[in-house]
């Protein structure tokens, strides 16, 4: 069997729906990172615009020989507020300005100002439901986890880190049981701040992710993403990233959380592949396509990459992915570097 692809969540936005995105961001205020959230644009497209950008969005990955696609995240303005809008005790309103991401970011943010629980009713099984009908190929969701909110968003309420992570976990816990009963296998927790913020993560960000997944039935592929980074524009060389040695000081722990993907960065920073050794239960979803240059890998140089890290996993514990969401690309580019990855997949 050849290695399996998908992607990490994000894909590139036609221009007829204006839900907003983080590459649109930088021509409003000439960076990405200090993009305001502030408006639910997504409001504003009517409902068949939006099934039409996730149809477009899942045959493209389809097309380029994706295994596991995702919807594109075509109805959020970013992957973390687009839930926020679904939980109680979050204001959108009145704003309060935050540095964030370890310095890489400021923006103002949504308030915390009450008690975090999940509003009633659900909304990503509707998100789930306008991809899966599209294919018979598995459709994976993605939600942002708690640390990574906590990071977004602005605590003017419990002023205990902990305590806030974990009644997020909850919240997150009620949309994602309503996904694994609409029928979603491989639902994905985004954890960017694992990666900057170790002790953090070590402490109560794992114990999060399980609670995060309590009670989800065994069909559930239960994934997990942590990237180093996002730029603010495309070819943006000086980014500021995560340093990818918190890959080895958190990969003993996450490998044993009631996990069973973990998706690192690898493209961007190829990493000393022993890293993989540390996983001995969890497979690696390993980004082998970099998301913030312009520059097309070759087949070969992705074959080669999968087949060192065959030197280190077991091939049926390797699936191959982009370093982060492609939304940065456009769609023409992204769609070249999702074929190189595929047929490197498939030569391996």
């Amino acid at each position: 069997m050849p290695i399996q692809t998908t992607c990490i969540g994000a894909y590139p936005k036609p221009d007829y729906i204006n839900t907003g995105n983080w590459s649109e961001a930088k021509q409003q205020c000439g960076d990405a990172r200090s993009f305001t959230y502030t408006n639910d644009d997504a409001a504003k497209v009517s409902e068949d615009l939006l099934d039409q950008a996730t149809l477009e969005a899942v045959k493209d990955q389809i097309e380029c020989g994706i295994d596991i696609p995702t919807d594109g995240e075509q109805r959020r303005e970013n992957y973390i507020h687009y839930h926020c809008r679904h939980i109680n005790g979050l204001d959108f309103e009145d704003l309060t300005e935050k540095v964030h991401r370890n310095g890489a970011a400021v923006a103002p943010l949504p308030t915390i100002r009450g008690k975090i629980t999940a509003k009633s009713g659900h909304f990503l099984p509707g998100d789930y439901a306008s991809a899966q009908r599209n294919t018979l190929r598995p459709i994976k969701i993605t939600v942002p986890g708690p640390l990574t909110i906590i990071d977004t968003t602005v605590d003017a309420f419990y002023h205990d880190e902990k305590k806030l992570a974990r009644d997020l976990a909850d919240a997150i816990n009620h949309e994602i049981l309503a996904l694994a009963e609409a029928g979603c296998r491989y639902i994905q927790i985004d954890e960017p701040l694992f990666a900057r913020k170790v002790g953090d993560a070590l402490d109560y960000g794992i114990e999060c992710l399980d609670r995060c997944f309590h009670r989800a039935p065994k069909s559930v592929v239960r994934v997990m993403h942590m990237c180093c980074g996002y730029p603010g524009h495309l070819d943006d060389e000086n980014y500021l990233k995560a340093d990818p040695e918190s890959y080895f000081h958190l990969a003993n722990a996450v490998d044993e959380a009631d996990l069973h993907q973990v998706s690192v960065e690898d493209a961007h920073c190829l990493n000393n592949l022993e890293l993989l050794e540390r996983f001995q239960h969890t497979a690696v979803i390993l980004g082998v396509i970099e998301v913030a240059s312009s520059t097309i890998e070759t087949v070969e140089q992705v074959r080669t990459r999968l087949q060192q890290a065959l030197d280190h996993i077991d091939k049926d514990r390797l699936l191959a992915a982009p370093d982060c969401g492609v939304i940065m690309l456009g769609r023409d580019l992204a769609m070249q570097k999702l074929r190189v990855m595929c047929e490197a997949a498939r030569v391996v």
